[in-house]
């Protein structure tokens, strides 16, 4: 090998290697100056004769002056370049590419990226998460497109093909806002639902029984439970059910199923990386987000959704924020090339805009929104303690469910599927006021046969539905311009029924554009949303989303965090508690005997597990509960010196303390399980978490 000065019209590419030139020309002065601080390549100026390149890639270069070209790699011989001169290239797979002046030369091949995203992870985790969010924001708009694409063939292969039938749907989806029945009529539809729910059924409870239902459920108890773990098989297997089911005319949406598709995507991006359990929940949420934006069309709305369903009581995960919102934008730009970038809905350029004396139409709509949302819990989950008390099959009762709802289709064929295009006409006036009437009762009864029997499918679309056909009915009876309250009425009813009211307010506006309407849309959510909050508590099911719980003190996936950052303050002194109590582990006042009252008037409590409970050896979620017991909660196993999240899963072990918060009544009934504090083994002296 021979050493070659660098001439002021060879770019050198920077390559990932130690090695350094022993003297610098100006061209090679330049070329070091322009290097990124931290990078991990550096500049060699060994050449040799083009005799031996394989399998190497292109290079990429820029140069001072933003000018230059690009020298195909040569192969074996030296071959000219398109000066005339003989190009050379470094070797061990570097190039050497000529331009007009001291350039900055970059490398795409693998060890080059790799190179890179090393340096992006000693930055810091920050950075790290920043591009996750653009992958997995990449990742979740190609995941979204690949469903749509999935559920479009199986509209042709059972409702269009094999039923006959073709609902309305969304120009701005290739639709046509007609409806169709072929020469059957409608007397095949129960066919298509029946068949579709029976392969639905089989597929699921054959392969990822987790999939079942609506999916946006299962990625938030997923969330709180097990850490954003999502098995790597429940992506396609929801992504190829729910294809079925709504294809097959179930009365369902393509949000639940998005959502958990895309989460498990995360999820799989997070294990294959070997991140930590923090950084996998905040990958499942930005997955999340990420797919409901390329479906709704909606960046703003979905990012803010993914960290507001987790909690029903008006709480977010604000430190996914940033990430989502990020995610969302992205699988919103990779949509957008695929689809455009208009709203889901078409709405009048000039939308009805309220006057002061017209408040009082949205006020009466957000009260009945409220009592609607109220219902439409109570209604599903019933439906399906319903069915799963059927002694059938599992696999078989969304085939009865698809039965069902295809026999209410031959009177009703606008319950079939999300029913977009049926709101549309909602939204253009087009639907009688009779007709809007019955569609309130008649979507509910259909979401409830199709998803509450163990089919797969979302449950936003035909809340929405209902939302709308409401709206329309208010809209009848003021002799109003519809659009207006149709919005505010879709936006209303799944912000009370989901209890994600910022979100649901933001995402309706993003899909209609009907930004006019924020304030009259505002006020109904808000109104419908309160009303929602104490008229539920009066029912067994509160929100559709039966995994949220109140707030972030109430997540199992943050209770051990609590416990260990209380330790955490009390060890460092930073709490100063009340004399004769003095500088302690928390674990050791409550080895003491010292119970902390809490707001609710319980008491946290601990205790250690008796080798004879029978609930040694058996999962949280296994154990019997009776009485008062019934009412307390498990929030921290403290095992040796490590602090265990109170999981479903988790499997009890002599010698355990249980971190309890329970009633005084409780506490007594507990003794039969736990050794009281006061006789119990020493606390621990070191957290962790595990």
């Amino acid at each position: 090998m021979r050493r070659s000065a660098v001439s002021s019209g060879e770019i050198i590419l920077l390559s990932n290697t130690s090695s350094r030139p022993a003297s610098v020309s100006g061209a090679e002065t330049n070329l070091l100056q322009g290097s990124p601080p931290g990078s991990p390549f550096t500049v060699c100026d060994e050449l040799s004769c083009a005799r031996s390149l394989r399998n190497h890639r292109v290079g990429v270069f820029r140069d001072s002056a933003g000018a230059g070209q690009l020298q195909q790699p040569l192969c074996r011989s030296c071959e000219p370049d398109t000066n005339g001169s003989t190009a050379r290239e470094v070797d061990a797979g570097r190039w050497l590419m000529r331009g007009p002046g001291a350039c900055l030369v970059s490398c795409i091949c693998p060890s080059t990226l790799k190179g890179w995203y090393k340096v992006i992870v000693k930055t810091g985790d920050r950075p790290r998460l920043l591009v996750d969010s653009v992958v997995l924001g990449i990742i979740g708009g190609l995941s979204a497109q690949l469903f749509i694409w999935t559920l479009r063939l199986s509209l042709k292969i059972f409702l269009f093909s094999l039923a006959g039938y073709h609902p309305p749907g969304l120009q701005e989806e290739g639709g046509v806002l007609r409806e169709v029945i072929g020469p059957h009529g409608l007397w095949l539809i129960p066919l298509a639902t029946t068949v579709g729910g029976l392969l639905s059924g089989a597929l699921v409870y054959g392969l990822a029984p987790e999939t079942e239902g609506h999916g946006t459920d299962t990625v938030v108890k997923a969330l709180h439970w097990t850490g954003g773990a999502i098995r790597a098989r429940v992506a396609p297997v929801k992504m190829l059910a729910s294809a079925i089911t709504i294809g097959s005319g179930g009365s369902a949406g393509r949000e639940g199923p998005t959502a958990l598709i895309t989460a498990g995507f995360g999820s799989a991006y997070a294990k294959l990386l070997h991140r930590s359990e923090y950084e996998r929940r905040l990958v499942v949420l930005m997955g999340m987000a990420a797919g409901l934006s390329a479906i709704f069309r909606s960046p703003i709305g979905t990012a803010i959704f993914a960290v507001e369903v987790l909690y029903g009581g008006m709480d977010f995960e604000a430190g996914a924020l940033i990430y989502c919102m990020l995610a969302a934008i992205v699988a919103y730009a990779v949509n957008g090339w695929f689809v455009g970038w208009q709203s889901l809905f078409q709405v009048p350029t000039h939308l009805y805009a309220a006057g002061l004396a017209d408040y009082g139409w949205y006020i009466a709509l957000g009260g009945a929104s409220g009592i609607l949302a109220s219902i439409l819990p109570e209604v599903f989950y019933r439906f399906r303690d319903v069915f799963a008390a059927l002694p059938i099959p599992a696999w078989i009762k969304p085939g009865i469910g698809g039965l069902l709802l295809g026999m209410m289709a031959l009177r009703l064929p606008q319950v079939l599927g999300g029913g977009y295009g049926w709101i549309q006409e909602a939204i253009d006036g087009r639907l009688a006021l009779g007709l809007l009437l019955v569609l309130v009762v008649a979507k509910m009864l259909a979401l409830s046969f199709t998803v509450s029997s163990g089919g797969s499918g979302g449950i936003f679309a035909p809340s929405l539905f209902v939302g709308s056909m409401l709206g329309g009915v208010f809209a009848a009876i003021a002799h109003v311009p519809p659009a207006g309250l149709v919005i505010v009425g879709m936006a209303a009813v799944f912000a009370g029924a989901a209890r994600v009211p910022i979100a649901t307010l933001l995402m309706v506006v993003e899909m209609t554009g009907g930004y006019q309407l924020l304030v009259p849309a505002g006020l109904a959510v808000m109104l419908s949303f309160v009303i929602q909050i104490n008229l539920s508590s009066f029912f067994k099911y509160s929100s559709l989303y039966e995994a949220q719980v109140g707030g972030r003190s109430d997540s199992p996936a943050h209770i051990a965090e609590h416990v260990q950052i209380a330790l955490r303050l009390l060890e460092q002194g930073k709490i100063v508690l009340p004399p004769p109590i003095t500088h302690l582990h928390l674990a050791a006042l409550l080895q003491s005997g010292v119970a902390l009252d809490l707001p609710d008037g319980s008491q946290l409590v601990i205790g250690a597990l008796r080798p004879e409970s029978p609930w040694v050896g058996k999962q949280l979620q296994s154990r019997t509960l009776t009485g008062s017991i019934v009412d307390s909660k498990v929030a921290a196993i403290l095992r040796g010196k490590t602090v265990l999240r109170a999981r479903p899963e988790t499997v009890l072990q002599p010698g355990d303390r249980l971190l309890m918060i329970a009633s005084q009544q409780a506490q007594a009934e507990l003794l039969e399980h736990l050794v009281p504090p006061s006789v119990s083994a020493g606390p621990t002296n070191t957290v962790g978490v595990s």
